[in-house]
């Protein structure tokens, strides 16, 4: 399974497959003056990541650092300060009076990094033999199905540089999804989309994995692999090949290198950017005071933007079915306890999402109550009627104790059988926030009787238990999203990759049995099905408020807290555009370095 997260966010791949669940990627590394024995000096930023990545192939990877959103690119882009979309590969496009069907021109003369011609063929491979290929797992196919039936889109060659899309009925996000999904190269991949290995998959999943030279991974993006040391760093290349080039015909980007260090700790990443040696480091709440007054000093700027397009959460493993050795996936103790609406809203009650706010926070956040983002024409806010959780133990132990739990002599919570309630909670190691929130929430379910037992294990760790859905909760993120609801559709369809807390049949994995879904679970998503389907804006915004209020009512994820988003980055690094939806290095190919 790819647990992963289908993203509307901007820059070089602003409609990617990104993971943002547990870990979201900050912007550090190590000193730059590793890189200064170098005969000749080249610009060059130094980024970090708190994990190595998990696969070079745009397909399969699923991890952080996203190191492949710069080196491919679609057909589209959208601008992080507007959220409009902005010619890419393609230069221009025209959409059909019924909305129905788009025809995209590239722009002449395109070449992958190897110097191949890069023309419409490979959007046709990308599309039809990739993205809609049942044989190979992706969630792209997710938000790509259109309708009841779960239909995709044709794609149709015209010549070398005009295609043509066409949906079968009317499909709200047509344009950004398919303008926004990466390009692969036919020539260098279409080989091992055909060929199959010994059990009988295409060698496509095992193309380009970590152990691959990362010079012969190609790419359309700005920046191609250059290298790859495990625990260490990741290096990138300006791609020769790239199509951009400003208005005197300079090519871009203008920043030679791009360095991604593997540091695996939140306070080490701070401890580098502090010491000057780092361009940029994304700035959790904790850190705000400290580096809002180095600003002059560091010769950096923080940069704040809105609330964060992602959502945290702790979410608790609903799924009922066995695996392939008949043995329940989940306890079947615990799981009638998970699967109690009832203790999932005493749950949310019993979180004081205000301390955590205060503390974990330094306030710098709000309360976060639904899947689609405050930016997005479609949230539903609490004054418009979302449902909200405050904090309330009187209110927690009364749902408890009217869905048959009990409490004994000494405090403790026990179902109606006189099982003590007392489950694990995960969250990813090195994230020092996600570690706080966790700490929390074992403290303040403490008081309603319940015992957690907390634990930060490595990303790539608990990623293997998620596959496995052998959890029993877990503290996440997912990110990304944007604008459009229906980039969270692989979240709530209900076979979709990210409907994590019940997650379905997937493709390529052992088969499971005696899975079920819930009534709320299928009104959830006829709703992103029929909103999808729906032009009229404000029939739209009815269709995903109604699904709010469904997911709010029914707590799938028991959301907690959205941070402002910040970031810190070195004044060498000229032109930021910083936002919200874009965070600081959207523009990428337009920054420059000044020494």
């Amino acid at each position: 399974m790819k647990f992963s997260k289908i993203v509307l966010a901007t820059g070089r791949r602003w409609l990617a497959v990104v993971l943002a669940l547990i870990t979201v990627v900050t912007l550090g590394g190590c000193n730059p003056s590793n890189f200064k024995t170098e005969a000749a000096q080249v610009p060059y930023i130094v980024d970090a990541s708190l994990s190595d990545p998990n696969s070079f192939n745009y397909i399969i990877s699923q991890g952080s650092p996203d190191v492949l959103g710069l080196v491919y690119e679609g057909l589209l882009s959208q601008n992080g300060l507007t959220g409009e979309l902005e010619p890419a590969l393609a230069e221009s496009w025209v959409i059909a009076p019924d909305k129905q069907r788009i025809v995209f021109t590239l722009r002449e003369g395109l070449k992958w990094s190897d110097g191949a011609p890069l023309t419409t063929d490979d959007v046709i491979f990308t599309y039809q033999d990739i993205f809609f290929n049942e044989e190979i797992p992706t969630d792209i196919r997710d938000i790509l199905r259109i309708g009841k039936n779960g239909l995709l889109p044709k794609v149709r060659k015209i010549d070398d540089r005009r295609v043509e899309f066409t949906v079968p009925e009317p499909f709200a996000p047509f344009l950004r999804y398919t303008g926004g999904l990466a390009i692969l190269p036919a020539h260098a991949l279409r080989e091992s989309v055909i060929t199959k290995d010994s059990a009988g998959k295409p060698k496509f999943l095992s193309t380009w994995n970590t152990d691959t030279d990362p010079k012969q991974i190609i790419g359309n993006g700005p920046y191609t692999l250059e290298s790859y040391t495990p625990s260490q760093q990741i290096v990138l290349r300006r791609n020769p090949y790239y199509w951009e080039r400003d208005a005197q015909g300079n090519a871009k980007p203008y920043i030679e290198r791009y360095v991604w260090k593997i540091v695996e700790s939140t306070d080490t990443q701070l401890l580098q950017f502090r010491s000057g040696g780092l361009d940029a480091f994304g700035v959790s709440p904790d850190y705000f005071s400290l580096l809002k007054q180095e600003e002059k000093r560091g010769n950096f700027t923080v940069y704040i933007g809105g609330p964060e397009m992602s959502t945290t959460f702790l979410v608790f493993n609903l799924n009922q079915a066995k695996d392939a050795n008949n043995k329940p996936l989940v306890d079947p103790i615990k799981s009638r306890w998970f699967n109690n609406k009832a203790f999932r809203q005493a749950i949310a009650h019993a979180i004081d999402r205000q301390k955590m706010i205060n503390n974990v926070y330094r306030g710098v956040g709000e309360p976060q109550n639904s899947p689609i983002y405050k930016q997005s024409a479609y949230y539903l806010s609490p004054e418009a009627g979302l449902k909200v959780y405050d904090y309330n133990i009187k209110r927690a132990k009364e749902l408890l104790l009217g869905a048959g739990f009990k409490y004994n002599a000494q405090g403790q919570l026990l179902d109606s059988e006189g099982n003590q309630v007392r489950f694990t909670m995960l969250t990813n190691a090195g994230n020092k926030l996600r570690e706080a929130i966790g700490s929390q929430i074992k403290q303040d379910l403490s008081q309603i009787g319940i015992q957690v037992d907390f634990t930060a294990i490595a990303f790539n760790s608990l990623l293997e238990q998620i596959d496995r859905r052998q959890w029993e909760s877990y503290i996440g993120k997912i990110g990304g999203g944007g604008v459009e609801p229906n980039g969270g559709a692989n979240t709530w369809l209900t076979k979709g990759g990210l409907h994590a807390f019940n997650l379905g049949p997937q493709e390529s994995q052992p088969p499971i049995t005696g899975w079920t879904v819930s009534d709320w679970e299928r009104q959830i998503e006829e709703l992103y099905i029929k909103g999808a389907g729906e032009l009229d804006e404000a029939k739209r915004k009815a269709i995903y408020a109604e699904s709010q209020r469904i997911t709010q009512e029914n707590l799938p994820f028991i959301y907690l807290v959205n941070p402002l988003t910040i970031a810190a980055i070195r004044n060498r690094l000229q032109g930021i555009k910083f936002s919200a939806l874009g965070g600081a290095l959207w523009n990428l190919t337009e920054l420059k370095i000044i020494e």
